[in-house]
């Protein structure tokens, strides 16, 4: 009997088995809309193995971007954090690496975010809140005090301010007798995803890609080991796209990325192995693991077809996994430590070369110093527990995971294609084109919530309206504020005034012009401006970008 004829077979006993008994109701569709069928067989498979699926290490990198993966070295364990003061960071960062966290990952606060120093009025209530604040390159020195700058690798999520915070980096570890060649590790750069999603942009458009190019031209012909960019799709995702528009969204930013990069005359084989990205990583761990597998499968073709790169590695998928803050619930929040267990080991799965997990309180506060250590131990039971990093690409030759992955690959592609028709992802920001997909997304997954058509424990389902929480909530202190207003002050006061204003008016006039702002930017840093002030001259060059009402 040949497949076609088993399988009629099977659906005539699916069928009769069905009518014989209650079953739920539940539609099998997954978060992205994508329906789930009974069964997958052979037939469900579309091209043949070498070409679709492949080998570890090998083009189209469908099942990794490393021959042996996790059996080589697990990934990075690399928990995102940040809060206060430098000193509270610094102290926060220690007691993780003594956990075990194997790299940095460095949280900055709003104000340091959008370019204010703390003692600007917009930044007085948000000093400290949501990450270090960090206004000068002594703030740095004091967060990476007693940690090798050589040996560990360590990750900025900032993004307007980029250039500033890497100078900051580099000025630290120049003060240590370290060469800048040898640091290794990421700083975010992605500007584009803040148009769509994050909001935490300063400049317009276009003068703000011109800066996350003049970092990537610098980087990778200076700071060879370091990623100067890692293509975001994680805040799309939390902002309510769904798995297959974070690929597509994510994607054509990489794509602007590089376009923008070849027209500064730059070979693609030259930069294209230092770029990097970064994704969200949910519960639904099937469609989570088909997801990352296709982005990994296009992105090698788009390199290796549209940019016409050649080296193996200039068509990797490098990227770090964090998993899904929005699925968290501030009711029951232990929960949450299954949530994150099952979103980990999807990013696991689906071969991420670093991961955060999130606490379990990250619902109702910063976390706690419990919670964050909890997080480190879910990623160790994972590594050392469960079994999955014993084999490569474990889920591969799944009829399902094979379908799903061809699935979220063909519609991403689609939204690809919409966008290079509008002329790429910088004119599709300005029709308002993945703004309003995103919204359109999360307005579909709430209903579906709304409805039960998704089931959430603790929301619409097993709710317990007689809760009450006993999980200790972490506050940051509000004293912060006061003792980095004092050093700041100090640090103005005893600064060489002549140097600090003329590199910053080198770097106004090279704003003005079209050449490299790093080494200006560098200079101004090592001669004492803070990112205030730096932004403030980039502000007066460029203005500040409002957003248009897009309806």
């Amino acid at each position: 009997m040949d497949i076609d004829e088993k399988i009629k077979e099977w659906n005539n006993l699916y069928t009769s088995w069905i009518a014989k008994r209650k079953e739920r109701k539940q539609k099998f569709i997954t978060p992205s809309g994508i329906e789930v069928k009974p069964l997958y067989t052979p037939l469900d498979l579309k091209g043949n193995y070498v070409d679709k699926i492949g080998f570890p290490g090998m083009y189209p990198f469908t099942r990794g971007i490393y021959p042996n993966m996790y059996r080589g070295r697990i990934w990075t364990i690399r928990q995102y954090a940040g809060f206060g003061s430098a000193e509270d960071t610094n102290l926060r960062f220690r007691k993780l690496l003594e956990a075990g966290q194997t790299g940095l990952s460095m949280a900055f606060d709003l104000p340091t975010q959008l370019g204010l120093d703390p003692d600007q009025e917009l930044a007085f209530t948000e000093v400290g809140v949501v990450g270090v604040s960090m206004f000068h390159w002594k703030e740095m020195d004091l967060v990476m005090n007693q940690i090798p700058m050589d040996k560990v690798t360590t990750s900025m999520t900032i993004n307007a301010t980029a250039m500033e915070l890497m100078s900051m980096y580099i000025a630290t570890a120049e003060s240590r007798g370290i060469d800048k060649k040898v640091l290794d590790g990421t700083v975010q750069n992605d500007i584009l995803k803040e148009y769509i999603a994050r909001k935490n942009f300063i400049y317009p458009p276009e003068p703000s890609l011109r800066y996350a190019i003049d970092l990537i031209e610098y980087s990778y012909k200076n700071i060879p080991k370091w990623h100067p960019i890692s293509i975001s799709g994680y805040h799309i995702r939390e902002a309510g796209a769904d798995a297959i528009l974070e690929v597509a969204f994510t994607l054509a930013d990489g794509i602007e990325y590089v376009r923008k990069t070849l027209e500064r005359g730059i070979n693609v084989d030259d930069f294209a192995p230092t770029l990097s990205f970064f994704f969200a990583g949910y519960t639904n761990i099937f469609e989570e693991v088909a997801k990352f597998r296709a982005a990994r499968r296009m992105w090698a073709k788009i390199m290796k077809e549209w940019f016409n790169a050649k080296k193996p590695d200039s068509m990797t998928l490098k990227f770090h996994t964090q998993t899904g803050g929005a699925e968290l619930t501030a009711q029951q929040p232990e929960i949450n430590i299954i949530r994150t267990t099952l979103q980990a080991l999807a990013a696991v799965l689906g071969g991420t070369q670093s991961l955060h997990v999130n606490s379990y309180d990250e619902a109702l506060a910063l976390p706690s110093e419990k919670a964050a250590k909890i997080a480190i131990r879910v990623q160790q039971i994972i590594a050392y527990e469960s079994g999955a990093t014993e084999t490569v690409d474990p889920l591969a030759g799944s009829y399902y995971i094979e379908w799903l992955t061809d699935e979220i690959e063909e519609r991403a592609w689609k939204v690809i294609d919409n966008i290079e028709k509008m002329g790429g992802m910088l004119k599709a920001i300005e029709k308002g084109y993945p703004q309003a997909e995103i919204a359109e997304s999360s307005y579909r997954l709430q209903k579906r919530i709304e409805e039960g058509d998704i089931i959430k424990v603790g929301v619409n389902f097993a709710y317990e309206p007689d809760w009450i929480g006993t999980t200790e909530i972490f506050r940051v202190n509000p004293a912060v504020r006061e003792r980095v207003i004092t050093r700041l002050k100090q640090y103005r006061e005893n600064r060489d005034n002549i140097k600090w204003k003329d590199r910053l008016e080198k770097l106004r006039k090279a704003a003005e012009g079209n050449g490299n702002l790093f080494p200006y930017v560098l200079d101004a840093i090592k001669a004492g401006a803070t990112v205030g002030e730096i932004s403030s001259v980039l502000r007066e060059v460029w203005g500040e970008y409002k957003e248009p009402i897009i309806f």
